[in-house]
């Protein structure tokens, strides 16, 4: 297994496993053979499996690779949990995240249900925080709890672009040293787009009930999301209507965020199992691609894929 000098040191600082020191217990090839049995139905899949990671053909996701075949069996690294508006939720969700980022994966999750600041709370008789402050422990627990144990974990907020604290989610991440544990996207609708190239006001909805707070013109909100995403990055944003349209499962409800880094969108407790295949180790001397060998490495890829749903064990019920 031909590695550069970089990526043994990853490998060894967040996948190999180590002994009751800390000191790494396993050479890379002993980890390709620890993941491919651990993952083999039938007889011959286990030199199939080693041979495609071997030859760096193609990689499950580093949960799999950092757990399978070891006393941690949560091979999948991607997560969406929902929040509701309520402070039982709020932390209930904030618990299940840990347990995920301690199993290996990452999280997404929608603030778009809460209720805005200053909103009434009946049972109390005072006001909302907002969303945005919720954002303060989820921060600190990302900073917390390592992802198994190896390192910080990955998480991504967002809410949509109608909610009524809109503006302070969007400049929430002005200060590079502010929630530095996760990104953050804004749920763009076809309304709000559609008022923006329009050039006209947006309505801002309450969605504890659906009333209308305030109105903006929709290209304030708009320069302020491209100041920032030009300025560091955050907010990203997701095309939540598009997505929709294209949501295989509707009748089972509705996809509101995406995992941390955003290639999977997925409803509430959906989790994702991901594996790359390197065309680079495809493209022949003359840069063409060889066809029987993609072909090979993806029925292979589908096999291991198919074969991590059946040894996983995901660390909420729920999911």
């Amino acid at each position: 297994m031909q590695l550069t000098k970089n990526a043994k040191k990853v490998l060894e600082s967040r996948i190999l496993k180590k002994d009751e020191n800390g000191e790494v217990a396993e050479t890379p090839e002993e980890m390709l053979k620890r993941v491919s049995t651990a993952l083999t139905n039938v007889i011959g899949e286990q030199k199939e499996f080693f041979d495609v990671m071997k030859n760096l053909y193609f990689l499950p996701n580093s949960p799999c690779l950092a757990n399978a075949g070891t006393g941690m069996p949560q091979l999948q690294a991607c997560f969406v949990l929902p929040i509701e508006d309520s402070m039982e939720s709020i932390f209930g969700t904030l618990a299940d995240m840990a347990r995920v980022f301690k199993s290996g994966g990452g999280v997404g999750f929608a603030l778009s249900r809460l209720r805005p600041k200053g909103d009434i709370v009946k049972t109390t008789g005072g006001y909302s925080s907002g969303p945005v402050s919720f954002l303060e422990p989820y921060n600190a627990a990302i900073n917390a709890v390592k992802q198994g144990g190896r390192r910080k974990g990955a998480g991504l907020a967002c809410i949509r672009v109608d909610h009524p604290d809109i503006l302070e989610f969007i400049e929430c991440k002005k200060d590079n040293d502010k929630f530095n544990n996760f990104n953050i996207s804004v749920a763009i609708t076809d309304t709000f787009m559609q008022a923006v190239k329009e050039n006209t006001d947006f309505n801002l909805i309450n969605p504890r009930n659906g009333e209308v707070t305030k109105t903006l013109p929709a290209k304030e909100i708009w320069d302020k999301l491209v100041e920032g995403a030009w300025r560091n990055g955050d907010p990203g944003i997701l095309f939540v209507d598009e997505i929709s349209r294209h949501n295989p499962t509707p009748e089972l409800g509705e996809i509101e965020s995406v995992n941390a880094c955003s290639e999977f969108h997925g409803l509430p407790y959906e989790s994702c199992n991901l594996g790359s295949i390197n065309l680079t180790k495809i493209v022949t001397s003359d840069k063409e691609i060889n066809w029987d060998l993609l072909e090979k490495v993806a029925r292979i890829a589908t096999r291991f894929l198919d074969n991590i749903l059946d040894v996983t064990e995901y660390p909420l019920p729920q999911i």
